[in-house]
């Protein structure tokens, strides 16, 4: 199913959205930022809501008011909306590339283009270079400082897509693609198979009886905006998204060689090669050969199994001492989904999130989880309309509610009451601890004050860490992918603390944090430093980012016991109390 106009009306309102904070307008900018995430996470085509129930088939969605209904139904119509076109006309900037340097939001982003006329980033770049910046009402020279720093972190960045962006879409292409008689075998390759993080275009590899009709089916797939090259044997698009697709057809007798070759890493292979020239071997991407004759090449396993390995799994695969684990036998059983018992880190309408605290339990027993945790944002967060004690305690019984519900119903299955309180600047928590006290258990974060040196910061999250009514740190380095760099601390002497106060370290499996990332996961297992995976969502189809996240852990060689939300209920609650 295309699900192509979901994704762009989806960024049409996000954008509404902005322009509206530009103008000052309460309310509305919220009212489309809902409607926009209910678009990307729906598992219908909106035009099929459309076809089947009108424009009251819209209104009866979840987030969609009557405005918005009409709104959609006009792009579904005429391929485009009015209001959006006259929003663009009269700020012809490009909002998103503006907003994404830290610091600069709808309003200032207004004010840069009226007084100098900064359309895009390259505009603002420009500018700051010359000290135009800081003389504005609103700025100053530490504000056009921060802002060339972020666009230099941009910089970094550019060309590369979030893995939770791509892997939806090109999972969708390998479903089409395996529904084809002609296709024999399938699967995606390079950084994508290894569950990067941030992904800089796709390889998929196919055997196949009559390729070309493959190729013409594979150029003309939904959001497919340009073919840069169209053969017998391979393709290459651009999609709508602006990332490359690459198809290959290979021969079976190839395809594990193959696939091996393209999944990479770069300096994985390079070890590899070598060790097959040492065993007086060749390994390319046509197979392994002894002299002339191939040895390997149909299965990717046998290839490992002959140069003396371990089959390695595709996360691993960085030349991070794998190869070496591999000739030992000591590789890692890495973590797999389906360990996962439940999730401790999701939001509900009460503060930031989009569903009822009773739809993300269900949601939560259909992935057959045995408990799920509810931890809303705490006070200090005003923005995401945090909780204060008052309301805590009110949660609380309707959660006390829900539950007595769900045991009447036999299944074993627990909601669990936490907040994700906020870590202050001084390393207190905005939540007493007399109250903190009577919860399940509790997640902490920084979500304010990242420009704090590492001393002082370190110091901060080490004083949460010491807090004995805090059981995780949240997203510990707090970067934000393609936005926001980690902030400045002595991680080592975090683990340590951690490690001596038995205090778990979130893997946040959101696409835009994924923190930890997969060098400090390694770090954490290497201290003897719990982790756990949790997916931060906001509404109930982020559960499943909880995928992103176990690939992360993997790429940080995490086993089952390294992660407490692999416990049953009971030794989790053990463990926290």
């Amino acid at each position: 199913m295309d699900f192509a106009k979901n994704r762009i009306l989806a960024k049409i309102f996000y954008e509404i959205a902005e322009y509206l904070e530009m103008e000052g307008v309460e309310f509305k900018p919220r009212a489309y930022r809902k409607a926009a995430f209910v678009l990307e996470g729906m598992e219908e085509n909106i035009e099929s809501v459309y076809a089947k129930g009108g424009l009251k088939g819209l209104e009866s969605m979840p987030g969609i008011g009557k405005s918005i209904a009409l709104k959609i139904e006009e792009y579904l119509k005429t391929g485009k909306i009015r209001r959006y076109q006259e929003y663009k006309k009269s700020f012809p900037l490009n909002i998103d590339e503006l907003i994404s340097v830290q610091g600069i939001g709808p309003k200032k982003a207004k004010t840069l283009y009226q007084k100098l006329k900064i359309k895009n980033l390259d505009d603002l770049e420009k500018a700051a270079k010359k000290n135009k910046i800081a003389a504005l009402f609103g700025f100053d020279k530490k504000t056009e400082k921060n802002i060339l720093e972020s666009i230099a972190f941009l910089k970094k960045s550019k060309g590369r897509f979030l893995l939770g962006e791509i892997l939806p879409l090109v999972e969708d292409i390998l479903k089409k693609l395996k529904k084809l008689k002609q296709v024999e075998q399938i699967s995606v390759a390079g950084s994508v198979r290894r569950k990067k993080e941030t992904v800089g275009d796709v390889d998929i590899l196919i055997t196949a009886k009559n390729p070309q009709e493959i190729m013409g089916y594979f150029v003309q797939l939904p959001g497919v905006v340009k073919v840069w090259m169209k053969g017998p044997t391979r393709s290459s698009v651009r999609m709508e998204q602006g990332f490359d697709i690459d198809l290959r057809v290979v021969k079976k007798k190839n395809y594990g060689s193959t696939l091996q070759y393209f999944t990479g890493s770069k300096d994985h292979n390079i070890v590899l090669r070598k060790i097959a020239i040492e065993k007086k071997l060749k390994l390319s991407e046509y197979g392994l050969f002894r002299g002339s004759k191939m040895i390997a090449g149909w299965d990717e396993k046998e290839i490992y199994r002959i140069l003396g390995l371990d089959w390695i799994e595709p996360e691993l695969r960085e030349n991070r001492g794998e190869i070496e684990a591999a000739q030992k036998s000591v590789l890692p059983e890495l973590i797999t989904v389906k360990d996962i018992k439940g999730d401790l880190h999701c939001h509900s309408d009460w503060s930031g999130g989009e569903n009822t605290i009773e739809e993300m339990a269900e949601s939560a027993i259909e992935m057959n989880y045995q408990y799920l945790g509810i931890a809303d944002h705490t006070k200090f967060l005003k923005i995401e309309n945090g909780l204060d004690e008052r309301r805590l305690s009110l949660q609380k019984k309707e959660i006390d509610k829900i539950n007595l519900k769900i045991s009447s119903r036999n299944l074993n299955f627990r909601l669990l009451h936490g907040c994700e309180a906020n870590i202050l600047t001084n390393g207190s928590i905005d939540i007493k601890n007399s109250f903190l006290k009577k919860m399940d258990f509790v997640v902490a974060g920084v979500h304010s004050g990242f420009k704090m040196s590492r001393q002082k910061i370190t110091e901060r999250i080490i004083k949460a860490v010491k807090n004995p009514e805090i059981d995780i740190i949240s997203h510990p380095t707090g970067r934000i992918l393609k936005k926001r760099d980690e902030y400045q601390i002595d991680f080592d002497k975090i683990l340590r603390a951690a490690k001596q106060y038995n205090k778990a370290l979130e893997i946040n499996s959101y696409p835009k944090r994924m923190d930890l990332n997969d060098l400090n996961i390694y770090r954490a297992k290497q201290a003897g430093v719990k982790m756990v995976i949790n997916s931060d969502a906001h509404h109930k189809d982020q559960l499943d980012f909880i995928g992103f996240g176990v690939g992360q852990a993997r790429r940080g060689w995490a086993e089952k016991k390294d992660i407490i939300n692999t416990d049953s209920f009971e030794k989790l609650l053990k463990n926290f109390r």
